[in-house]
């Protein structure tokens, strides 16, 4: 039901034509209302005043008929009320004719009316008019009422007096229908009515028609864009004329040219580079052999040279070491770039392994006066390739206990029916979470004042990362300054294989819910 209730809102926001038929029909029939309703206000007012006029002039004429009627008569009162009964019947029948009127006759003792004609159709109000005016004639709408058993039916009263010498003034009301007038009223009603029941499907088509002449270029600009983001850079606009929407498609096919350009570029200088680091790597492989061999020879003999000569002796096998291990990766990251980067994949228990790792790392650990605690179950075991699960869980540790300012550094690993995890937590320097993804940059350090003691070379975690990315698993990275780091290896059971959780988590469980939420 929440589904169907927000499928408008999310049709409105992915799709430009609905918003400007939507909009387009919106104002339309906006238009339309207020004309319509104009139109039927005028015509109203129009037909109104028409009938009043109309009905003004002819009461005014019988009304002075009358009149002329009763100049100077000078009667008994039951005199005049029977002559002016005599009156609304001459004028009654007058009326009568094409159905013109009704007539009200307030005589000296009681209203004389049409046959039929029920007093109340004439309103208190005009009858207050009539009675506190001169000569004036008033009108106002009414709801003719009948006694005779005819429906009640709109109409206009025309009021006025008739002047008895000597025997006062009578209030005379003639009763005009309206039914004609109503019915020209409905015609123009139904008539706008009908034009806004064909306007909006014409006005929403012709829109909609509009809507896609005018967003199919920008609709074929979006699908060119993301064909050249998915990588295909030969794909370019059809452009036809010389209008705004042309210079867009023109605009777009000039920065696809860039933008190809420019990826080649790239792409050639990335070769260029990585062919060069490659090179490199293997040719001082053979100086660097004929070096060490020398620098062994020099070693082996320190303890027979003096003090200042058998430290020099023992620095340069130390930095040959640093060397030799920075030509390893230099040559492990060439086989990644070249995509040449394959698995040995063989068991292994992950327990035993990191076990191993971490009391390979013991003697570092105590130059550094830090204390390495491993938590794991009994076994957990999986098919990977050892030297390189190897490799990552050195660099890791390793990491951990130079960065880990002396204090404990855990490690743990888990397992699940899927996956099997190994999380390394130190509590030192940290970095923060905007870095969380640069430490697995090439070359990259958090401090590049910070004396290096270990590897250094800053690829030891893009190997890493591309160790496990290998096995089709993750390589994960937490950090706060000033709280430490944890790193968190999680591997399938069998490269290749999906994974959709870890078994540990990626934010140590030590760290309060402030740093979980950030």
């Amino acid at each position: 039901m929440r589904w169907l209730l927000g499928a408008p809102s999310r049709w409105w926001s992915r799709s430009l034509s609905i918003r400007v038929v939507t909009s387009s029909v919106t104002a339309a029939l906006v238009v339309f209302a207020v004309t319509g309703w104009l139109l039927v206000t005028n015509s109203s007012r129009g037909i109104l005043e028409a009938k009043t006029r109309q009905s003004v002039s002819e009461a005014s004429a019988v009304l002075q008929s009358m009149q002329s009627s009763l100049r100077d008569t000078d009667l008994r009162t039951s005199t005049v009320n029977e002559r002016l009964t005599e009156l609304a019947r001459d004028v009654a029948s007058r009326g009568n004719v094409g159905n013109q009127y009704e007539v009200v006759i307030s005589g000296p003792v009681s209203d004389i009316t049409s046959a039929g004609l029920s007093v109340a159709s004439v309103p208190e109000s005009i009858r207050a008019a009539v009675r506190a005016g001169g000569q004036d004639l008033y009108t106002t709408p009414t709801l003719i009422q009948f006694n005779d058993g005819r429906d009640a039916k709109p109409g206009l009263i025309v009021a006025g007096a008739l002047l008895a010498s000597g025997s006062g003034r009578f209030p005379v009301y003639f009763v005009f229908g309206m039914e004609q007038e109503q019915q020209t009223l409905a015609v123009v009603q139904q008539s706008a009515l009908i034009a806004a029941v064909v306007f909006v499907p014409l006005i929403t088509g012709i829109m909609y028609i509009i809507s896609l002449q005018a967003l199919r270029p920008i609709r074929a600009a979006r699908e060119a864009s993301e064909r050249i983001a998915a990588g295909n850079l030969d794909e370019r606009m059809t452009i036809s004329g010389t209008d705004d929407l042309a210079g867009l498609g023109r605009s777009m096919n000039h920065m696809a040219d860039e933008l190809g350009r420019k990826i080649q570029q790239l792409e050639n200088l990335s070769l260029v580079q990585r062919q060069f680091v490659s090179d490199v790597s293997h040719e001082l492989r053979t100086p660097l052999t004929t070096v060490r061999m020398a620098a062994d020879v020099l070693h082996d003999t320190r303890d027979h040279f003096d003090p200042m000569t058998a430290r020099a002796t023992e620095l340069l096998h130390r930095e040959l070491d640093r060397f030799e291990s920075l030509l390893t990766e230099l040559l492990e990251i060439s086989r990644f770039d070249a995509g040449a980067a394959d698995l040995q994949v063989d068991e292994i228990d992950m327990v035993e392994l990191v076990t191993t790792e971490v009391r390979a790392q013991d003697p570092l650990a105590d130059s550094y006066g830090t204390k390495v605690v491993l938590e794991a179950p009994h076994d957990a075991r999986l098919r990977a390739d050892p030297r390189r699960v190897r490799r990552i869980i050195s660099n890791l540790v390793s990491n951990a206990i130079e960065h880990g300012e002396g204090r404990e550094v855990l490690v743990r690993v888990g397992a699940s029916e899927d996956a099997v995890a190994v999380t390394v937590r130190d509590h030192g320097v940290g970095f923060s979470a905007a870095q969380a993804h640069q430490v697995f940059q090439r070359f990259w350090r958090a401090d590049p004042s910070r004396q290096r003691t270990v590897g250094g070379s800053g690829l030891g975690l893009s190997i890493a990362l591309e160790d496990a990315q290998l096995h089709g698993g993750w390589l994960n990275a937490w950090g706060r300054p000033g709280n430490g780091a944890q790193f968190r290896l999680t591997l399938p059971i069998a490269p290749g294989e999906p994974l959709s959780t870890s078994p540990l988590p990626a934010v140590p469980d030590d760290v309060g819910a402030t740093w979980r939420r950030s």
